[in-house]
Order: C-alpha cells, then sequence, then structure tokens
C-alpha cells in the first residue's frame, strides 16, 4: 500500500482523531476540582455577600428596612442619582455612537488619538477624574474666580456630580459600538449611499439596525456604573447631606455613622440594580448569540 493511501485508510484517520481526542480529553477529577474551584470562588466573593446585604437590610425588621428608603436623605440621595444617570447616559449614547460611527466607518487625520482619548477614563482613576474638575472649576481652580462672582456653582454641587459621572461612563458604547462596526465593514453602507440614500438614511436605516443589541449592551453598561459610582462623585460632592450624596456616598455616611440596618438598606437597592442589569446583560448577550432567534422574533 502507498503512502498515500496509508493516510487515507480509515483506520489511520480514525486512530489519529482518536489520539486528538484524547490528548484534549480532561480526566474527571481534573474537571471536578476545575468545577469546585470556580463554585467556591463564586459562592465566597460574589454569593456570600449579596445575601449578607440583604440579611442585615432586613435584620431588623421590614419596617426599619422601608423607614431607612423613605427618609428624606435617602430619597434625595436616589433621586440625585437617577438625575446624574439621566443625564450621563443619554449624553454618552450620542457620544457614543457618534464616536464609534466617525472610527470605524471613516478614515480621517487623529484617529488613533480619538480612540486613546475615548479609553482615557479606564486608564485614569476616578479620583483623578474628580480632582480634575476641582482643579477647573474649584474655587481656587481655573475658572473658580469668575464663577464665583456670577454666582454659578459647579464643584459642590450637581453640576459637578453630572460632569464626574459623564466622565467615568465615557468609553462603555463607544468601546461595545467599534469593534462591532470595524468587523461588520462599510459595504451596506456604501450600499446605500449608491442607491441615493442620504447619511442620515443610511445611518438610521443601515448602521443603527445593526447594532442596536450591541447599542443597548453598552447602555445597560454605562448606566450601572453611572449608578454606582463613587470615586470621582466622591470627591466633587462636598458629602452635603440631602444636597449633593448619591445612593453610595449615602450608604457610607450612614455605616459610618454605625446606622448598619440603614446603610445596608440603602445598599440593597445598589444590589437589586446590579441583578437587574446581570439579567438584561444575560439577555443582550443571548440575543448577540442568536442571530437566527432574534431575525425569527
Amino acid at each position: 500500500m502507498s503512502a498515500v493511501a496509508k493516510a487515507l485508510s480509515p483506520h489511520a484517520g480514525g486512530a489519529s482523531r482518536f489520539e486528538r481526542n484524547a490528548a484534549t480529553r480532561d480526566a474527571g477529577i481534573v474537571k471536578f476540582l476545575v468545577l469546585s474551584l470556580g463554585l467556591i470562588f463564586f459562592a465566597i466573593f460574589l454569593l456570600m455577600p449579596l445575601v449578607a446585604v440583604f440579611l442585615e437590610a432586613f435584620r431588623k425588621g421590614a419596617a426599619t428596612y422601608f423607614a431607612a428608603l423613605v427618609e428624606p436623605d435617602a430619597l434625595s440621595a436616589i433621586k440625585l442619582t437617577l438625575i446624574a444617570a439621566a443625564i450621563a447616559v443619554p449624553l454618552n449614547l450620542v457620544f457614543g455612537v457618534s464616536a464609534a460611527w466617525a472610527v470605524a466607518k471613516f478614515n480621517f487625520p487623529g484617529k488613533q488619538f480619538l480612540i486613546t482619548l475615548i479609553d482615557l477614563p479606564f486608564s485614569v482613576s476616578p479620583v483623578v477624574a474628580g480632582l480634575i474638575y476641582v482643579l477647573v472649576f474649584g474655587l481656587q481652580g481655573w475658572f473658580g474666580a469668575w464663577l464665583s462672582a456670577h454666582d454659578i456653582k459647579i464643584v459642590f454641587a450637581v453640576p459637578a456630580i453630572v460632569l464626574a459621572t459623564v466622565f467615568v461612563t465615557f468609553p462603555f458604547i463607544a468601546r461595545e459600538l467599534i469593534p462591532l462596526m470595524q468587523a461588520q465593514g462599510r459595504d451596506e453602507e456604501e450600499a446605500a449611499i449608491s442607491l441615493g440614500a442620504s447619511g442620515l438614511q443610511t445611518f438610521f436605516r443601515v448602521t443603527i439596525p445593526n447594532v442596536k443589541w450591541a447599542l443597548l449592551y453598552g447602555v445597560i453598561l454605562c448606566n450601572a456604573r453611572a449608578m454606582g459610582e463613587f470615586g470621582a462623585v466622591s470627591v466633587v460632592s462636598g458629602h452635603i447631606r440631602g444636597e449633593t450624596n448619591t445612593m453610595p456616598l449615602h450608604v457610607e455616611i450612614l455605616y459610618n455613622e454605625y446606622q448598619f440596618a440603614a446603610a445596608f438598606a440603602v445598599a440593597s437597592l445598589l444590589a437589586l440594580l446590579a441583578l437587574v442589569t446581570l439579567a438584561l446583560k444575560t439577555y443582550v448577550e443571548w440575543r448577540i448569540s442568536h442571530p437566527a432567534t432574534k431575525e425569527a422574533v
């Protein structure tokens, strides 16, 4: 039998496939150990803290729990958190879509520099981000004297909290869209333009439908970060109770005052937000990974 015939022989091919499968097949004990370590890590570092938050929140009863949530300072913190997220997320939505479209669909000078700027909040500490606004808009900052003369408050007020939230959530939407848009290329947009569609028609009827699930994914992550941000907001808020405290800052103040039940009650709202975010994130990931199901729906 020739060498070619031996190579094409079903026995030879079967043996080689068996050997490859055996080489990549883990022993049962290895699978058990890896799975056990993963479950133990999940239980200790993720599940137990989450359960502890709700146990501590309800330790003194449901009446104490709900009383801590309807207390005026808590309501003010919840309201301010929602305001900051309601402003920051749409702003980053507009910027993220615009930046992703420009980076993925066009070539222009400074393109790489723009990508670097988008990633900047990932490499800068949130505390440093807060200090930036204090140095620019604070009383001793660049515009502090002018703002004070015109009775305009930025730092230690709501505008600074919104600015800090926008900064730390800056990359989330753009970074979800850029890789997807680059992978999709420009063929569909060029075809639409060649058929007489305008730029806006192409954008809203071709580009956006192609990235809608990635866009929703980025919005979910952006909103979660906006509501849970602590470092940057802590620097610029001034910790004025009932005025400039967001939910994370309010939790810190209650905990430092040994009001543990109230602190964990407010923290449980943030934990619920994390669970809702996780559920939405999982759903969007499922829709992205099942295009056939997505099209059928």
